[in-house]
């Protein structure tokens, strides 16, 4: 690791700060790179990166973008089945097959839940369809 780089609303939080240099043994966060800008220079890379892009300027980056959560669905008793874990790259794509509870059942309703907890009462609910 070369640095570290706060962006957003977590520059202006000194515990935050405090917690990242105390995990990187002292390493302080660079403050060069204007942190309302960062974003946006990470989705420039990434759209070049996207683009095939063979330019000079983005030919030693990597750059990876991941899901902050797991991605599930809601199945039977309000488990969660997790489809998709968090800290896996974007994009990626997942299958798994699952069954009714009687044959003759004549729709399904599948929710779409985010996070870590194995019962769809506890994460986020993101969609229904």
């Amino acid at each position: 690791m070369h640095g570290i780089i706060l962006i957003e609303s977590s520059t202006c939080i000194p515990k935050i700060q405090k917690i990242l240099q105390d995990f990187f043994s002292g390493k302080e966060s660079n403050e060069s790179i204007n942190p309302d800008e960062a974003v946006a220079y990470g989705a420039t890379f990434q759209a070049a990166l996207l683009s095939g892009d063979k330019s000079e300027n983005v030919q030693d980056l990597l750059l990876m973008a991941v899901t902050a959560l797991s991605l599930g669905t809601g199945t039977a008793g309000g488990a969660m089945a997790v489809l998709i874990k968090s800290d896996n790259t974007v994009p990626t794509k997942q299958t798994q097959s699952f069954t009714t509870y009687s044959d003759t059942q004549p729709g399904v309703l599948i929710q779409v839940y985010e996070g870590g907890c194995a019962m769809t009462k506890q994460p986020n609910w993101l969609i229904t369809t």
